[in-house]
């Protein structure tokens, strides 16, 4: 009898499997529901591996996370290949405001549990075409979606029980443009911008899968909880028009510069004239310029300046390096605050001086702020000399937490200051006439925020006309710097340094900008000194990229040594500029 009950017993375990594998669905494993306390956020850590199936789960996770921190400080990203996630958690958290309880999750299956609620449904974009990622990205942000790969679908489509929102496999033939990717940000434009469903105040320029996601390259993809979160329009477009891009070498020329006018058009209609717009990103370099494997016509450098030039009439500015910086849809969420940096106290100028400031520069970009800055405030020389940090305000619609932790921590030798080229990376020149009082009005509000009045580095094709100077005027009086380069060879120039009603414009001298080491440095600082012909103190005002303290500090010393004759002291910026204002009033009665 009891072997006649074990029969039975196997043999309905067998139907049962039989069953189950012949309706082809593994039996999945239980999964057990966590639920956090209430002060606490959950923790799920990314694991760094060179696949694809790493990419696509990032890239779900992503979308998770912009769509639960919607509802609060939800969901908090780590890695274990990149510290600034658990670096910046325990700086906030110590004395700030980010402080809730960790509570980690084990394993995508367990984050996908726990956020399922919140999901409306499943958007699977096609592999082949790269540039639907970042359409159903967009997409993922406007009706509450996970992004899945086609390969991710099969494994997870059944078991959510969600419904398919859309699926963008074979959609775009290139019937439209004669280039797939074309067509699907066509598409795109027509179907969220020119109808309004995206948040004109943010473009997202995220690199799409094309040169990424085989090797699992999620730096543009960890970022992809700010889109969602902020319901934005994402692509990945050249700004050139007389080359065909690396990732879509048979469309006709021009094809990407025409869609990318377009889908500015689309966004300038949208905001009325009433809004800037932030395009947060960069282009691609290994796609849009010349890099090794793609020989273009164009540097990097002169793209950059192309899309920045491209951008600017639409009342659009650049956030423009945003790699690697994580968990954007929380540090949002911190409190804005109205900062004080305080002044120094002005002093007169003394005849026979060679006066330096140092603009520490080009933290105008989230990955700087996020990733790079640390390592040079943390330099133990910083507050010997004073120093003008240039961090674009703007940054405080993303990382307010981090500019405010910079404040609260600053010496009295450190000062702060817009970079590039204002609130925002824009070439003031290209905006339109009628537009400049919102331009004003934009950068009113940060700067007030931020306690600045000053732009050292307004990066532009040429001089300042009236309309500009008057515009920096009324938000950047203590003084206006400005590096001019004219790649389209129109006639642009340097200004010569005079005061605009009370401004003072001069220029930011680039050439110790790259910096190598102290002994260039000094040298390369020496060659933009010519020896002093008179008694009259001069000036100079150098911007130095991303470097400690410490070598600045060490770069002053040699300067000493190789030109004894000079009588040189590093002043701060708003004497430098209150000094050079005083000296071309006297010189110029």
């Amino acid at each position: 009898m009891n072997s006649l009950n074990s029969f039975i017993s196997v043999l309905l375990i067998c139907v049962v499997l039989a069953f189950s594998f012949c309706n082809g669905k593994d039996p999945q494993p239980e999964i057990p529901p966590i639920v956090k306390p209430e002060n606490a956020m959950y923790v799920y850590t990314l694991k760094g591996l060179p696949t694809k199936s790493f990419y696509d789960e990032a890239v779900a996770v992503a979308c998770i996370q912009g769509i639960m921190n919607r509802e609060g400080v939800e969901l908090y990203i780590e890695s274990n290949t990149l510290n600034r996630p658990v670096y910046w958690l325990e700086k906030l958290g110590k004395n700030g405001w980010l402080t809730k309880e960790k509570f980690p999750v084990s394993s995508f299956d367990q984050l996908l549990e726990l956020s399922k609620s919140k999901l409306k449904g499943v958007i699977i974009w096609d592999t082949e075409v790269p540039a639907t990622l970042n359409l159903a990205t967009t997409l993922a942000g406007l009706e509450n979606g996970l992004v899945l790969s086609p390969e991710m679908a099969k494994t997870y489509l059944d078991r959510l029980n969600l419904p398919v929102i859309k699926d963008f496999r074979g959609v775009f033939t290139g019937a439209e443009t004669g280039s797939k990717k074309n067509d699907a940000y066509r598409w795109g434009i027509r179907k969220f911008l020119e109808t309004g469903r995206c948040n004109p105040h943010w473009l997202f320029l995220y690199e799409d899968s094309y040169m990424t996601r085989h090797k699992g390259d999620i730096s543009y993809v960890v970022t992809r909880d700010w889109a969602v979160y902020n319901r934005g329009f994402v692509y990945d477009l050249s700004p050139w028009g007389d080359e065909t891009p690396l990732d879509d070498p048979g469309q006709a020329l021009g094809t990407d510069l025409e869609t990318y006018k377009m889908m500015l058009e689309a966004v300038l209609k949208l905001t009325k004239g009433e809004q800037m717009t932030e395009v947060a990103g960069f282009f691609s370099f290994p796609k849009y310029s010349n890099i090794e494997g793609y020989p273009s016509k164009h540097d990097p450098v002169p793209t950059e300046w192309e899309t920045v030039f491209l951008i600017s009439p639409y009342n659009c500015y650049q956030n423009t390096v945003a790699h690697d910086c994580f968990n954007q849809s929380i540090h949002s969420q911190a409190p804005q605050k109205k900062m004080k940096q305080g002044r120094p106290a002005l002093r007169t100028p003394e005849n026979g001086k060679t006066y330096i400031s140092i603009l520490m520069a080009d933290y105008d970009s989230a990955t700087p702020l996020y990733v790079f800055l640390p390592t040079f405030w943390d330099d133990p020389a910083r507050g010997t000399i004073p120093l003008l940090w240039g961090v674009n305000p703007n940054l405080s619609e993303t990382y307010p937490d981090i500019m405010q932790y910079l404040y609260e921590t600053k010496t009295d030798n450190d000062f702060f200051a817009a970079d590039a080229s204002a609130a925002g990376y824009m070439n003031p020149s290209r905006i339109a006439t009628e537009h400049l009082p919102l331009f004003v009005e934009h950068n009113k509000k940060f700067y007030e925020q931020w306690d600045i009045s000053l732009s050292p580095m307004v990066l532009d094709v040429d001089e300042p006309t009236p309309a500009v100077k008057d515009a920096f005027l009324q938000f950047s009086p203590d003084g206006f710097a400005t590096i001019v380069l004219d790649f389209h060879n129109a006639g642009g120039k340097l200004p010569d340094p005079h005061v605009w009603k009370g401004m003072p414009v001069i220029e930011l001298i680039n050439n110790v900008c790259d910096f190598y080491n102290a002994e260039r440095a000094a040298r390369d600082m020496s060659a933009s000194i010519p020896a002093s012909l008179n008694d009259t103190p001069t000036y100079y005002f150098f911007r130095i990229v991303w470097t400690s303290p410490s070598q600045v500090i060490s770069a002053i010393e040699r300067l000493r040594g190789l030109r004894p004759e000079l009588d040189i002291e590093v002043i701060d910026a708003y004497n430098f500029f209150h000094f050079f204002k005083t000296t071309y009033n006297q010189t110029n009665q």
